[in-house]
């Protein structure tokens, strides 16, 4: 499941459905007066002041969004940290190097002094939130436009961050719920020295690899871990050998006992974006214009960096974080295409759309809701086309360092260049940081290659929407094929290679940067990414405003029903219970079709096979039945789990919570069956797929010897 996507399907605009206990993403300050007493029922042990307070210690405090894009949790008084191994993924990749590879050998840091801090890393506290609907919407009225709209909005957004920051102690965000109906702001704290403690190898932190991803039965040990540091006075504080161990308001305990089918269980985290009140004409587009094209271009430019890394340790660890995250979405976009037509989604929302407008033309109602729904369609129609070129070109953009770096270095070399010496002996530091970072994560036969075969494929297939100017001048002389073009400027090129760019800052001259084949066609790129064609500006000023009006107009139509907004990167809470899918085709070691054992893991050894490859270790272990205190009481080791959570990405690495609010688990995956969640969510196939607590138990203690881990928790049995 990568930083950011995943799961859902029974249809929120639907008007007359209860919303079920396991759908929603609800906010925590609404827990008591919308879903306290349900989850009570189902077996919540907690009252709603100990999951949310603002004034004295509760879950919230033990939850943090990591590194911007995943959720984690504090599990000691000590300020351990735990994480999916992909949420990690590409700090562990950047320590790791060929001779010192803890990416593919793991890592357990045996003192304090040995925990090992990537460049940058931090972890984001939830302080509070607070409605500020009425405020903001006070400063908006019908004449406007959107943009017009927008503009005060943004001024007033700006004087409530400013209010409620402390004078710059916390990071205050203003967000929109309900496609622009609701507003609500965020107080959070951030803690920027962050270090790495641990991590199993790869081989069991990405079994499976990406053959398994999004796949049920699942045998990944996806998690590693990482400790908060702070000044000595318990501030947030820059790197320094001389902060302390973090001394958190509450930590997670973690809980032994084990579970069963049916267990209440909830989660909390930051789902990072969903898309449930989206018009059907939106799905449309993705489903026949915009995936396509991701999923093309995300294939193509992982052949392209596969056929590099297998062949290099040094280009394997350089690309491996990028790898993962193209690979991710290219099988996520394919099951949206897949399950969003299987489901018939679009279909469902045109029927839902056309009894909304039976009720947006009723006399009372007309004059405001009734052009909503041709608004947006119109809006769509005109702009399928654009979707897929534009989809075409962002897997440029996202697979490319060449497509994006020269234009994003070469702006700064040119006031570089236009600067005197003092300016120039400014600058020069921080452009040679910067230099010495980017190429990195740079191969430049890769680079090349890549380069060359995307455009081929964004000229050749974005035939129903005009492709950058330049990149179609280039092409017109080949018959589309740029090989040899970006060969022969790569080789002239100042973006070429670090050594270049260097030689660059002790003699600049801008007209080198100017007339760089690499400069024009990066700048002739971004120019195009970023067009707003006047022809569109009208419709999509009408869209913006009739996509707000249908959200709103459902809710008004509907006004007993329970609603969440869409996940947008806010802590939400999600709950329901431990349960399993129905078997079909798919073989499960396991008794029951709700978890998986480690026998299930060695089942699938393959020698040689890098997703599939076990460590000697972690057999031997199974052979010797060597699980220690965590073994089920039925005798085996458990590994990975079911249940029916309401997540998406940015949910990687939440803490699955039994009703005592203990730790059981690590939520990592959705499964395939229900790849439309981002739009509807299916009850009867939604599942969230987790790390057994106790698999994260044994692979510290009994597989890394790391014990003096586990004795920082507070273990429950």
């Amino acid at each position: 499941m990568k930083k950011l996507l995943l799961i859902f399907t029974a249809v929120i605009l639907a008007f007359p459905v209860k919303v079920k206990a396991d759908e929603g993403m609800w906010f925590l300050m609404f827990i008591e007066r919308l879903n306290h007493r349900d989850m009570q029922k189902m077996g919540l042990q907690l009252t709603s002041e100990e999951i949310y307070s603002i004034n004295n210690h509760s879950l919230k405090d033990a939850i943090v969004q990591f590194d911007g894009g995943c959720t984690a949790e504090i599990i000691s008084n000590q300020g351990l940290v735990l994480t999916n191994h992909h949420c990690g993924y590409d700090k562990i990749a950047e320590l790791a190097t060929p001779e010192d590879d803890i990416l593919t050998n793991g890592f357990w840091a045996k003192t304090r002094a040995d925990e090992r801090k990537p460049k940058s890393l931090s972890v984001r506290f939830f302080v509070r939130m607070d409605d500020v609907t009425k405020r903001i919407l006070s400063k908006v009225n019908d004449k406007m436009s959107e943009l017009e709209r927008e503009k005060a909005i943004n001024q007033e957004i700006a004087k409530i961050e400013q209010e409620n920051n402390e004078g710059g102690k916390y990071t205050v965000s203003v967000r929109s719920f309900f496609q622009g109906n609701e507003y609500y702001y965020f107080v959070y704290q951030d803690y920027n020295d962050v270090r790495l403690v641990g991590t199993p190898p790869n081989a069991i932190g990405k079994f499976g690899g990406d053959t398994d991803n999004w796949e049920w039965p699942r045998h990944t040990g996806d998690f590693s871990i990482f400790r908060v540091y702070t000044d000595v006075n318990g501030n947030p504080a820059e790197y320094s050998p001389n902060n302390v161990p973090m001394v958190p308001k509450h930590h997670l305990p973690v809980s032994l006992a084990g579970i069963k089918e049916g267990d209440f269980s909830m989660i909390l985290g930051y789902p990072g974006r969903t898309n449930r009140w989206m018009p059907a004409a939106g799905i449309e587009q993705n489903v026949k214009f915009a995936y396509p094209a991701w999923v093309e271009g995300s294939k193509l430019g992982m052949d392209v960096m596969k056929k590099y890394m297998d062949k290099s340790d040094e280009v394997r660890l350089r690309y491996a974080s990028k790898y993962a995250g193209v690979a991710n979405y290219w099988k996520n976009r394919q099951g949206m295409i897949d399950a969003l037509t299987a489901h018939k989604t679009a279909a469902t929302k045109h029927k839902e759309e056309a009894e909304f407008n039976k009720w947006a033309n009723k006399k009372e109602n007309k004059a405001t809701f009734g052009n909503v729904v041709a608004d947006i369609n119109k809006y769509y129609g005109a702009t399928n086309e654009k979707a897929r070129h534009d989809n075409y070109l962002m897997t440029i953009l996202r697979t490319s360092n060449l497509a994006a770096l020269p234009y994003s270095f070469g702006r700064a070399l040119v006031v570089y260049a236009e600067s005197n010496a003092a300016k120039r002996a400014e600058m020069k530091p921080s452009l040679m940081e910067a230099i010495e970072e980017t190429y990195k994560e740079f191969y430049g036969p890769l680079e090349s290659e890549m380069l060359a075969k995307q455009l081929n494929l964004y000229a050749t297939k974005s035939t129903g929407y005009a492709i950058a100017p330049y990149v179609k001048e280039l092409g017109e002389k080949t018959n589309f094929d740029y090989t040899a073009y970006v060969s022969k400027a790569f080789d002239k090129s100042v973006f070429s290679s670090k050594e270049k760019m260097m030689a660059y800052l002790d003699n600049p001259d801008k007209s080198i940067v100017e007339n760089d084949e690499l400069y024009k066609l990066s700048s002739d790129l971004l120019t195009k990414y970023r067009e707003n064609p006047e022809n569109l500006e009208t419709l999509k000023n009408d869209y913006q405003k009739s996509f707000r009006l249908l959200v709103d107009g459902l809710r008004k139509a509907n006004p007993n029903k329970k609603y969440y907004p869409d996940a947008n990167s806010t802590l939400r809470l999600t709950y329901g219970k431990v349960i399993g899918l129905p078997r079909g085709n798919k073989v499960n070691d396991a008794d029951e079709n709700w978890y998986t054992t480690l026998k299930g893991t060695i089942a699938k050894n393959k020698v040689g096979d890098e997703e599939f490859e076990n460590p000697k270790r972690l057999i031997d272990l199974y052979n010797a039945k060597d699980y220690g205190q965590y073994a089920d009481k039925k005798g085996y080791l458990p590994v990975n789990f079911l249940t029916d959570h309401d997540i998406t990405g940015g949910n990687s690495g939440s803490p699955v919570l039994n009703g005592k609010g203990e730790l059981i688990g690590l939520a990592f995956d959705g499964n395939i069956e229900a790849m439309a969640g981002d739009v509807i969510f299916d009850p009867k196939l939604q599942r969230t797929i987790s790390v057994d607590i106790r698999y994260v138990l044994f692979i510290i203690d009994k597989y890394a010897g790391a014990k003096h881990l586990i004795d920082e928790m507070t273990i429950v049995r």
